[in-house]
């Protein structure tokens, strides 16, 4: 039963568009990466990252000139990244934030075959890359993770501890209760986000439709009842599985979260680069306390 099961939910969880929506390839003397179908544009780069499964798997990373936080987006399970491009200009747009995505392996022009392990392989290769190729901090970095991409999003997200965000969008308990409402883990579950979303130790904001016919809102509302810091939620009204951005209150709370997480940003660090004044006592800092001077 249980082997039947995991198959069952594994072949839920992935259907790359076959064939894919695009295509990337070399040019110019220096053999830099290009996207088919992106004109070019001198603040989107593309990449090919070896990841620990063994694969190599795309990269797009968009730059937005003032941006101070960056989002890693990992989509759902019916889409590559041909068909995520126009969302992501418009998100780097809207928000102001870098976006970093990537296509899991076995999707689009990522080579392998997908499945929940390769998917934690490869959100760790695009976090590698964000931080070693453009310096990018573990506290500037959003974690967003759509449907399916709620899976590797939570699993890192649950392994860092200095995160600024997480974004929970149409997002699953577990691949096994989007099919069977059952009350418990079981050992051949996959994407086991019911459990591993109590590790997570930075806000966390969930998204999700009232009308989603795939992933029952009770699971984004499940998944927000348990996240340490929650952030106010996003219940749209009439939204589906799919179609949740095409809701003027989508971009609308998403600029708002973000705005709220750059000002967070900004507190932590500037009580980071404060020096501890060392002629204040103990004694000193209590009676401040006493008399609400801070």
């Amino acid at each position: 039963m249980g082997n039947v099961t995991s198959t069952v939910a594994a072949k839920f969880a992935f259907f790359p568009p076959d064939p894919p929506t695009y295509d990337v390839f070399r040019g110019g003397e220096d053999g830099k990466l290009f996207f088919s179908g992106v004109t070019a544009d001198k603040n989107m780069d593309v990449h090919l990252l070896d990841t620990k499964g063994g694969n190599k798997i795309v990269a797009t990373f968009w730059k937005h000139p003032t941006a101070r936080l960056t989002i890693l987006y990992s989509h759902g399970n019916a889409a590559d990244l041909g068909q995520m491009l126009e969302l992501f200009v418009e998100l780097r747009a809207h928000l102001k934030v870098n976006i970093m995505s990537y296509d899991y392996s076995g999707y689009g022009a990522s080579s392998g075959k997908p499945s929940e392990f390769n998917t934690y392989y490869d959100i760790e290769a695009v976090y590698n890359c964000l931080k070693k190729e453009y310096g990018i901090k573990q506290e500037d970095v959003i974690l967003y993770g759509q449907s399916v991409g709620s899976g590797p999003t939570v699993h890192l997200a649950a392994r860092l501890q200095k995160l600024r965000a997480v974004v929970l969008h149409s997002a699953i308990l577990s691949g096994i209760r989007v099919l069977y409402p059952v009350k418990m883990t079981f050992w051949f579950d996959i994407f086991k986000n019911v459990d591993k979303i109590r590790q997570v130790s930075c806000p966390v904001l969930v998204i999700h439709g009232t009308e989603d016919d795939i992933v029952d809102l009770s699971h984004g509302k499940r998944l927000w009842e348990l996240a340490k810091e929650k952030y106010d939620p996003l219940w749209v009204k009439g939204g589906g599985h799919c179609n949740l951005e095409t809701y003027p209150e989508y971009i609308k709370h998403l600029r708002k979260f973000i705005h709220a997480m750059e000002k967070l940003s900004v507190v932590k660090q500037t009580k980071q680069s404060q020096p501890p004044n060392p002629t204040i006592t103990e004694e000193k800092h209590n009676k401040c306390l006493r008399f609400g001077k801070r």
